[in-house]
């Protein structure tokens, strides 16, 4: 029994003695205080390799308690002021601590690269990055348009509030090669496979950085970052706290704004209001809530350049008055079932002319119509006296055979509203288990209305995109879960809205060709009879002229008569004759009746309607766990990860092949990595990582990257790269069954084809008669060499220069098809089975002038090789390859910036940013509802002119309210462009802001 007592003893002495060691606290009181000796609020003072820290209040000053095991570190760090590091052997009251204001040039501390914390000077690869400090003094309207001015960035803007992000090459709307990563969870619509811009992503004001990784991610980020990583960091609520708002008026200028009745409206408010309110309970619990607000009248599409190239037009000569077939860029109807030959319309003037060569036809005609009869019997009476076949002048006159003709459609102001709006919330609640564990309940809410361009101008309306995480995370692991949640609200498409009111108010062809009334009821056989009756108006009184002249040689008159109506301006005025007979009754935009059309195919889900509906959800987890805890760094660094994924889709059946159950297809990836890094004494470092991932629909797919960083001298880093990138087709790339007026479109996998029986020997590459074998459907990968340098000379000059070699296989196009079963074109994807080669270089330079004033610019180029194309030449990128198959690679050869700034000009307060850009002229691929194949020489007429634009902005911080005024604008010389096919014309923004943050310094 004494023993027992003993023993029990012995064991509480040790427990509290190992208590006493594992719960022992530190406590840390100081203040922070600026060069002035004025207290500094906001300071973070965190503990380096642990998740604790806090914060400075109002006055400068901290106090902070840690479980930590001295010695330990702390950093001290604030926006602008240089960071300073302590050791802590024990409790301290009396840490005082002076920061100096600076300028950085290279000193940032990156993610991306390595998804582990380094110095922005030593990254394995190109990496851009903006901090709090270069948001604040962006001259742009926001953090998102400021991404243009990086080094190789490309943006494709649609909207006011919808812009597409890309890096090297094969750019375009809505970028599916580029990932946008909001705190660790990807951005992109799961319906779409890509993110939709900023509409629904993140508010400026809870925004600490943003990171632009361009070129192949997919080693450590996995599927898609073929292209890129755009990475955005939310504020913490233990770093960033207190209230602080913003409101943002200002004026959007355009001349091309009109109100749907054609008045001008050239000059448009707009408003950007944020609020952000964050708390920290006793550096364990802290909490932030966010809001965000924008509206504005959008900016318009107004490209009326003819995209048919039918009947020898292009978009520099073709017009509606000039082409009957013409198909203009924001023109939606027009084309409807791609244009139709006149020539398919001789059978059925042919059957009139045979029932009208009895008299009883004749009679039936006439009590039809009139004019029609008299139309017949003309010309039967003229064929009878002259012994000239009716076919043949059909022919040549009355309904030449290759004369396309196009329907006449709507503009896109009569098909959208322009009022644009975008609403974020966001909040996040935060638990410190301990120093090294923190766990975070994370949502984010958006919705939005605005206009994208894809095939279709789409106008997405009440649009909504919730995200939902669930995270643990330390220093040196995190494990993450989230579901992001597409809702398509009322969105619709454009053009099918504006092709599927023609057609209800007027069908294209006729129901019945073997019902009279049917047939003439329908627009096609109205313009062609309008035309053949104006043409036969022209044609017999000009032979009659011409065989006066001769009345021997009826054969030389007939010529005669047919050159003079094949004349251009007779072609014109026949043509403007049967648009105007055909188009007789159509609906005035904004009318009851066109209403009473619309507001119905607004509502019905595509492919009968043209409301998109979509509510694809997606489900990641995923975790990463560095062993630095189990292997010693200085050894090596390893780092392992994985993530698994559910595409759920759900469009209703109105855009995804569905199942034999009426359900639709779930689609799951997985995928792993490790990453190495081995360092020599800081002057070497060799990173590798490889990564596996397997989607169950295709083949996995392993993504090594390897890389080398030597620094000489400290500041002089030289890098060298091999990384790879693979891109896993899109949801819709796979499952897309979608029947549009132009074409059906179908997903590329096996399920898809087999689903309309294409696999049946008698699908063909449309135009031709070439029999076309379905090849296997793989991913895009993309292999790259890099070598670059980076380097800070005298701490006042940093230069950043890199040169890529990239290669592209299994290029994801599309290929347009013909089988007897389906009743129009067919597009459905296809791999390029050849490499696509392309380079570029970039060069970035930032020097710090005296009294913190600083210049910069880059310049970048991307280049293609494919016909002829040299790097350093002033050739354009083609879009079409020297074999003749088509790619998106649609971007502009150079890009260079230059910006001079100043954040606080000798202390007063005062600062401003001036930015020049430009863009080479570029040509374009993706056109808007095209069915026909573009040749090299069509495809070099499609053209988006260079772009040349000037930002600025002066600001003034105000610290009695604790407030920073700015006013600015973007684009301020008005030099009106467009970025995109079909995009709208982007004009300025002329704006001024303030900005109040509780603890502004």
């Amino acid at each position: 029994m004494r023993k027992t007592i003993t023993n029990s003893l012995l064991y509480s002495c040790l427990f509290c003695l190992v208590s006493a060691v594992t719960f022992a606290q530190t406590r840390i009181d100081g203040k922070v205080t600026d060069e002035s000796q004025n207290g500094l609020a906001g300071i973070s003072i965190a503990i380096k390799g642990r998740v604790a820290g806090t914060i400075t209040d109002q006055k400068g000053a901290f106090s902070l308690t840690t479980s930590t095991p001295t010695p330990f570190t702390i950093a001290v760090t604030g926006v602008g002021f240089q960071t300073q590091e302590f050791t802590i052997n024990g409790n301290r009251t009396d840490l005082n601590v002076s920061l100096k204001e600076q300028v950085t040039l290279g000193q940032e501390v990156v993610v991306a690269a390595s998804r582990m914390a380094e110095d922005e000077l030593k990254s394995p690869v190109s990496i851009e990055k903006m901090d709090v400090r270069a948001i604040q003094s962006a001259a742009t309207p926001s953090f998102y348009d400021a991404l243009r001015n990086l080094k190789g960035v490309e943006v494709s803007q649609q909207s006011l509030n919808f812009s597409s992000v890309n890096t090297r090459g094969f750019s375009g709307n809505g970028n599916a090669r580029l990932v946008q990563m909001v705190d660790g969870m990807d951005n992109q619509a799961p319906g779409l496979n890509f993110s939709v811009g900023n509409i629904v992503g993140i508010s400026e004001l809870d925004l600490e950085s943003v990171e632009m990784l361009p070129g192949a991610a997919s080693a450590l980020y996995g599927p898609n970052a073929i292209n890129g990583l755009l990475l955005m960091n939310s504020k913490s609520p233990f770093l960033y706290q207190g209230l602080s708002a913003q409101a943002k008026l200002g004026v959007m200028s355009a001349t091309n704004r009109t109100t749907k009745e054609g008045t001008p409206q050239i000059n448009t408010p707009y408003y950007d209001v944020a609020i952000r309110y964050a708390k920290a309970f006793n550096n364990r619990l802290a909490f932030k809530l966010n809001a965000n607000y924008l509206t504005g009248q959008d900016w318009q599409a107004t490209d009326y350049r003819d995209q048919s190239f039918y009947n020898g037009f292009t978009p520099s000569t073709g017009n509606r008055q000039n082409n009957p077939g013409y198909n203009g860029v924001n023109i939606y109807g027009d084309e409807n079932s791609s244009g139709v030959n006149l020539g398919n319309l001789q059978p059925a003037l042919q059957a009139l002319l045979a029932l009208g060569s009895t008299p009883a036809g004749l009679a039936g005609l006439q009590a039809f119509n009139p004019q029609l009869a008299q139309l017949v019997g003309g010309i039967n009476q003229f064929s009878a006296s002259t012994r000239i076949p009716t076919s043949q002048l059909i022919n040549d006159v009355l309904l030449p055979r290759g004369k396309i003709v196009s329907r006449t459609g709507y503009t896109e102001r009569d098909l959208v509203d322009y009022n644009t709006h975008s609403l974020k919330l966001n909040g996040a609640l935060h638990y410190r288990f301990n120093d090294r564990v923190e766990g975070i309940l994370q949502a984010n809410w958006g919705s939005g209305t605005t206009v994208y361009t894809s095939s279709d101008r789409y106008y997405i309306n009440n649009f909504r995109l919730a995200q939902y995480k669930a995270e643990l995370r330390g220093a040196n692991f995190f494990l993450r879960g989230y579901t992001t949640q597409e809702r398509s609200g009322d969105a619709y498409a454009a053009g099918l809205l504006g092709s599927y009111i023609l057609e209800a108010w007027k069908p294209s062809a006729p129901a019945d060709a073997s019902n009279l009334a049917s047939v003439a009821g329908a627009w096609y056989p109205q313009y062609g009879l309008a035309y053949a009756g104006g043409a036969f108006q022209a044609f017999f009184p000009a032979f009659q002229q011409a065989l006066t002249s001769n009345p021997t040689n009826p054969a030389a008159a007939y010529q005669a008569a047919v050159a003079a109506v094949s004349a251009p301006a007779v072609q014109g005025q026949l043509g403007a004759v049967a648009l105007a007979a055909a188009d007789n009754g159509k609906p005035v935009p904004g009318s009851p009746t066109f209403n009473q059309y619309a507001d119905p195919i607004k509502q019905t889900p595509i492919a009968r309607g043209a409301k998109f509906l979509d509510r694809t959800n997606l489900y990641h987890f995923e975790g990463m766990y560095n062993l630095n805890s189990v292997i010693d760094p200085k050894v090596v660094d390893i780092t392992v990860g994985g993530n698994y994924r559910i595409y759920d889709l759900n469009s209703g059946g109105t855009l995804f092949l569905q199942k034999p159950d009426g359900g639709e297809y779930n689609i799951k990836e997985y995928g792993g990595y490790v990453q190495a890094i081995k360092s020599f004494r800081d002057v070497l470092k060799l990173t590798g990582s490889m990564r596996y991932d397997k989607n169950e629909n295709f083949q996995g797919v392993f993504s090594p990257r390897i890389s080398a960083v030597l620094t000489v001298a400290k500041n002089h880093n030289f890098r060298a790269s091999y990384q790879t990138g693979f891109r896993i087709p899109t949801t819709q790339n796979q499952y897309i069954n979608l029947n549009t007026p132009v074409s059906l479109l179908i997903g590329g996998l096996p399920i898809v084809r087999d689903r309309y029986n294409l696999r049946d020997g008698r699908t063909t590459i449309f135009g031709t008669t070439t029999a076309y074998t379905f090849p296997e459907f793989k991913p895009e990968r993309v292999l790259t060499y890099e070598v670059g340098y980076k380097g800070l000379i005298s701490n006042k000059l940093l230069i950043d220069a890199y040169y890529y070699n990239s290669r592209m296989r299994n290029y994801i196009g599309a290929v347009i098809l013909s089988n007897p079963s389906v009743g129009v074109p067919i597009q459905t994807p296809q791999n390029y089975d050849k490499d696509i080669n392309y380079q570029g270089f970039g060069l970035g330079l930032d020097y710090l002038l005296p009294r913190n004033f600083t210049i910069g610019g880059n310049i970048s180029n991307t280049t293609l090789k494919a016909g002829g194309v040299g790097l350093f030449d002033s050739k354009k990128n083609l879009n079409v390859l020297d074999d003749g198959f088509q790619i998106g690679f649609n971007t502009p050869k150079y890009r260079y910036n230059v910006t001079v700034g100043n954040r606080n000009i000798n202390g007063t307060g005062w600062g401003f940013n001036v930015t020049w850009r430009h863009q080479d002229a570029f040509l374009w691929q993706e056109l808007i509802q095209p069915v026909q194949s573009r040749t090299l020489e069509n495809s070099l007429q499609v053209i988006i002119p260079a772009v040349n634009t000037l930002d600025a902005q002066v600001s003034k911080k105000i610290p009695s309210i604790k407030s920073i005024l700015k006013v600015g604008g973007s684009n301020i010389l008005r030099k009106q462009y467009t970025t995109g096919w079909a995009n709208p014309t982007i004009g300025a923004i002329y704006y001024v802001s303030l900005t109040f943050d509780q603890l502004l310094n």
